[in-house]
């Protein structure tokens, strides 16, 4: 049975990357993933957000790419020695903070795809998102905290949807590069989507034997971090099922022009 995670908008999907920030949001110092990003996916006609989970030094989820506070705000402490309040005094001027438990009421009709980027964050998030599971889509570079997170879901009675951190792809890619599907059984059954680059480093990873093998199992295909709207094309072509794009305006438009 497909999760209603996915059951939001037809494929191809555009997954807003950290939300949206305009040229001109950017000139006026606003930055991704901060309340404002989030609400200019919204406005935009996004359907799918994407976003990552740190914990503050007070306990509290937020969404924040970045272990350290230096490139977004110019501070060099890590997020989980900073106190949510001080980090709401931060992102003031550059969008406004914005905490897993706000996006998660704030935008009802919203569909998250949440990377858990801190091992900390982990059970929280899972809490969380257990009550909205239905919309969310709980995802790691690290399996053992993406299991970690949706075991806290699960605890409390949701069942988000989730794609493969890096070891479950990994052996996916592997099985299907050797026509041995059948070794990696168990990982596609640990997941709804696989979430990929094209290529890592000199290895490609997207390839039609993997699309081919994760359609027949039901598992969609997301392509990051895709801008330029020609590569958007080419990839829908080859029939990825989403993009995850810091362009949303211009992969919905695409998708527009193209009658999905």
């Amino acid at each position: 049975m497909t999760h209603a995670w996915f059951a939001a908008s037809p494929v191809p999907r555009v997954l807003a990357h950290r939300g949206f920030v305009s040229a001109q949001s950017a000139a006026d110092g606003v930055v991704e993933n901060s309340f404002a990003a989030v609400a200019a996916a919204h406005a935009i006609g996004a359907t799918y957000v994407e976003s990552d989970c740190h914990l503050t030094a007070d306990g509290e989820v937020v969404l924040f790419h970045d272990a350290d506070l230096h490139r977004v705000t110019g501070d060099p402490r890590p997020i989980a020695s900073v106190r949510l309040a001080e980090l709401e005094d931060l992102m003031a001027e550059r969008g406004g903070l914005i905490t897993l438990r706000q996006a998660l009421e704030s935008f009802p009709t919203v569909r998250f795809n949440l990377d858990v980027k801190a091992d900390a964050a982990a059970a929280p998030a899972g809490r969380l998102v257990a009550a909205h599971a239905q919309r969310v889509l709980l995802t790691s570079f690290s399996d053992v905290r993406r299991r970690r997170a949706l075991a806290a879901a699960h605890h409390e009675g949701g069942e988000p949807a989730t794609s493969g951190g890096r070891s479950t792809i990994a052996r996916i890619v592997a099985a299907v590069a050797a026509h041995l599907p059948g070794a990696a059984h168990s990982a596609w059954d640990d997941v709804d989507a696989l979430q990929i680059p094209e290529r890592q480093g000199r290895l490609r990873l997207l390839t039609p034997r993997l699309l081919d093998a994760a359609h027949e199992r039901g598992v969609e295909v997301h392509v990051w971090t895709v801008d330029d709207p020609a590569e958007m094309a080419r990839l829908l072509d080859l029939g990825v099922d989403g993009i995850v794009t810091d362009r949303a305006d211009a992969g919905l438009d695409l998708l527009d022009r193209r009658g999905r």
